[in-house]
């Protein structure tokens, strides 16, 4: 463990895209290190800066490759790209089962690009629990843009429109994306629907059902309307068209004041988190407590009910 100071040694580092620097930062994040606090802390005034673009998208629907595709545009532009990429956890060391990262070696040593695989560790929604203040990490080592590709978990990966500021849905033809896509809610999330694989039979008969369902939405008058595009990730073909829409949102999302919201709302979601961590690692010591045991043999003797003993346990926390 990194001592109290050298976390501003640390920062300073990464500050200056020091890619060992942003990886202890990001390992203090995902270990919620006690250091934690003063890491966030020491960051903060550098954050708010980067562009954060989320993939998602059932497992197959070539993730991974689109997400390498981007890496390479943007960096075509000179623009410095952070990646977290969300693995499934190992079952036997809770570790990331790094898949997408060996994906996207050819990026691996790249000075402008930094790319960090996250294991989900269990938690839910297609991300790790850790990820904004991983994405925060990345945004003060001074990423343009930093793309977040979920870790594939189909229908329940909706929880990336809470921390990214455009989200990327992909589909690939044959694989019933369109029917899925309407079911899962998946409709609402998408800023920019992409097919992938269109060398495929059934690309254009996928992307024209998505754009009849886009069409069926009832948007305000100004609202983003979600282009529906069709790309080759593994070839490259479309990418470009990907990007421009992706840098169209951005121009959209900050001239209608959407991006302010997202990313209040994103604080908000946040700051909830930190706090209910908070409260359950103070519950967490009243397991076996007597004032606990009291309560609950009040509540099966009928003197009180489990509402009350619930509020006396969080005043006297």
């Amino acid at each position: 463990m990194a001592r109290t100071s050298d976390v501003a040694t640390l920062v300073s580092q990464a500050r200056e895209g020091q890619p060992r620097a942003v990886a202890r930062l990001i390992s203090l994040v995902e270990d919620a290190s006690p250091q934690l606090r003063e890491v966030m802390a020491a960051l903060q005034p550098f954050t708010g800066h980067a562009h954060v673009v989320g993939i998602t998208g059932a497992p197959g629907v070539g993730k991974s490759t689109s997400t390498s595709a981007l890496v390479a545009a943007l960096r075509a532009q000179g623009k410095r790209v952070g990646v977290l990429a969300i693995d499934p956890s190992s079952p036997f060391s809770g570790g990331a089962l790094l898949g997408d990262r060996i994906r996207m070696q050819e990026h691996a040593t790249d000075p402008g690009v930094y790319i960090r695989s996250m294991a989900s560790r269990g938690h839910l929604g297609g991300l790790s629990w850790s990820t904004p203040q991983a994405l925060r990490v990345l945004d003060a080592a001074g990423c343009d843009v930093i793309i977040l590709e979920t870790v594939g978990v189909g229908q329940s990966e909706i929880e990336v429109v809470g921390v990214a500021d455009t989200v990327l849905v992909l589909l690939a033809p044959g694989m019933g994306d369109g029917i899925q896509a309407a079911k899962a809610g998946i409709l609402e999330i998408g800023d920019i629907f992409v097919v992938n694989k269109a060398d495929r039979d059934g690309a254009s008969a996928t992307s024209r059902e998505l754009r009849h369902m886009i069409s069926l939405a009832d948007r305000p008058e100004g609202a983003w309307r979600p282009p529906v595009l069709k790309t080759i990730a593994s070839q490259g073909e479309g990418i470009g068209k990907v990007v421009e829409e992706i840098d169209n949102h951005f121009v959209w999302a900050v001239e209608s004041g959407e991006l302010t919201k997202r990313r209040e709302r994103r604080a908000a979601d946040e700051i909830e988190a930190i706090a209910l961590a908070a409260l359950r690692s103070r519950m967490a010591g009243l397991g076996s407590s007597e004032a606990l045991n009291d309560l609950a043999q009040q509540v099966v003797t009928g003197r009180i009910d489990p509402y009350t003993a619930a509020e006396r346990i969080i005043e006297g926390l």
